[in-house]
């Protein structure tokens, strides 16, 4: 868990970059991360240098040649500020900055050196460089938990929305949504609008702290730091901060796709995951000439909520299990493509569970009102009872402070969730229940929570009104008392 002294040193790095000009809260995790990444060079050389003077051999895999050693972290980092800022802006070595040598560095060096062609150095001035240099070279972060903690908080520092409707989801409903499908050590876990990873990451770290076991086994280390985690993303900034973010948390080479996940030059990714968790964005339409025809087929739609919802399903395997956050609209809209995708996943394949949740569980990004779809990909059918769920609270004030509280759903949802078999008597009128297929299919496909949960009224009893009249009266006449003694007492 991270500590306060982390926790204060990150808030100074954040200060330093606020208040030497660079105010938004994307470019300030990139150049984090630029420098984070430098920093992992110069680690990694060292590590490399230390085997092979145990074993008195060359050293392998140099990311550093001897003239370059100017370009290292431990050696820049003494220098003068202005002397360190030439280093990172102007090519002093073979024609290369620390940062030009930081974009070519490789492939070798992990999934996060590939999408280094776009970045750009944006520390404004020598000063701001060297107080975030000093300040980064002093988190210790030894261990993955330490360097994972150390990057979701800076993370959990992004206070505004992106664009097209894309926030960052809140951790713990991640870890929620995560903790319902648990991940097993043979699945292909997809995101597909990754953003900064959490989903994938959050799965790695589920594995780590409930199957310790499993990591002691090298087919399933091979496959963990392979092929299990795949990310598609289109914006390439978000790429390079999601592949970091893997890595600080022991991910080092996940499949990260940079494209937009519904467009034809993605109709390659076809029935490879077993389990895909996502967010996707809830606003913004595309043309219909911008997205991949089987798409389409399945939900004739421009809205990318839907859009996405048909895409989960045809990048799944048969078998493959899918849990995603959509807004609440998905679930009644009265719209051909809404009811479209509702029928699509309930009636062809089989739809498990849906978790309504309260509007301010994205705010201080947005006050929109969600759900979580829990389905699994069959083609041919299988939705039997769905198991709704009325979440109340999440732990957290539902305002834009967010502050913690004592009220929380989370652990009964999943302990509910696990134990379907005793959820079999319960009335609509609980926090969760049953619906029959049939009824959902009689109530044309609508999934609202509010369309088959059951309120109950206390019955309040009146006075009647020949009581109440008199009751006024008594009211009246005590005031008129009270003014006459009033008045005597002023005369």
């Amino acid at each position: 868990m991270i500590t306060g002294e982390i926790k204060s040193q990150i808030d100074k790095i954040w200060e330093s970059f606020w208040t030497g000009g660079v105010s938004n809260p994307l470019t300030v995790i990139e150049q984090f991360t630029y420098l984070l990444f430098i920093r992992r060079l110069d680690e990694t050389q060292l590590l490399e240098e230390k085997k092979a003077t145990m074993i008195k051999t060359p050293v392998a895999n140099k990311i550093f040649t001897e003239e370059q050693n100017i370009l290292r972290w431990n050696n820049f980092k003494n220098n003068d500020p202005q002397t360190m800022f030439d280093l990172f802006t102007k090519p002093m070595v073979n024609n290369m900055s620390v940062f030009d040598h930081m974009k070519q560095v490789g492939s070798e060096n992990g999934v996060f050196a590939k999408y280094m062609s776009g970045a750009t150095f944006m520390i404004p001035t020598p000063r701001v460089l060297d107080q975030v240099v000093q300040l980064i070279d002093k988190i210790k972060m030894e261990d993955r938990d330490t360097k994972g903690d150390v990057y979701e908080y800076l993370l959990s520092k992004i206070a505004s929305a992106g664009t097209n409707g894309q926030f960052r989801t809140p951790r713990h409903i991640i870890r929620m949504m995560v903790d319902m499908v648990q991940p097993t050590k043979e699945d292909t876990i997809c995101d597909p609008s990754s953003g900064t990873a959490g989903f994938l990451v959050t799965a790695g770290e589920y594995m780590h702290e409930n199957h310790p076991d499993w990591f002691h086994e090298k087919p399933f280390r091979e496959h963990f730091n392979s092929n299990m985690f795949t990310g598609i993303e289109f914006d390439n900034t978000m790429l390079r901060i999601g592949a970091m973010n893997l890595q600080l948390h022991g991910i080092e080479n996940p499949v990260l796709i940079g494209k937009d996940a519904l467009s034809e030059s993605n109709a390659d990714v076809r029935e490879q995951f077993s389990l895909v968790l996502a967010n996707p964005p809830f606003k913004g339409s595309l043309d219909y000439d911008g997205v991949e025809g089987s798409i389409l087929k399945t939900v004739k739609s421009k809205k990318t909520e839907l859009l996405f919802l048909g895409l989960m399903l045809r990048i799944m395997k048969t078998g493959g299990r899918c849990a995603v956050i959509v807004p609440d609209g998905v679930l009644f809209g009265s719209s051909n493509a809404h009811k479209q995708i509702r029928k699509e996943i309930i009636e062809n394949h089989k739809l498990d569970a849906v978790i309504s949740m309260p509007s301010g569980v994205f705010m201080p990004y947005a006050g929109v009102s969600t759900a979580v779809l829990f389905f699994t990909k069959t083609g041919t059918g299988g939705t039997d009872k769905v198991w709704f769920y009325d979440m109340q609270a999440d732990g957290y004030s539902l305002d834009a402070k967010r502050a913690e509280i004592k009220d929380n759903d989370i652990q009964d949802i999943v302990t509910r969730y696990h134990n379907l078999d005793k959820e079999t008597n319960r009335l609509r009128t609980d926090k969760s229940f049953l619906v029959p297929f049939t009824d959902i299919q009689a109530n044309d496909w609508d999934l609202s929570i509010n369309r088959y949960k059951e309120v109950v009224y206390d019955e309040v009893v009146y006075a009647k009104p020949a009581v109440i009249i008199q009751d006024i009266k008594n009211l009246q006449e005590e005031n008129k008392q009270k003014l006459l003694i009033l008045e005597e007492l002023l005369k």
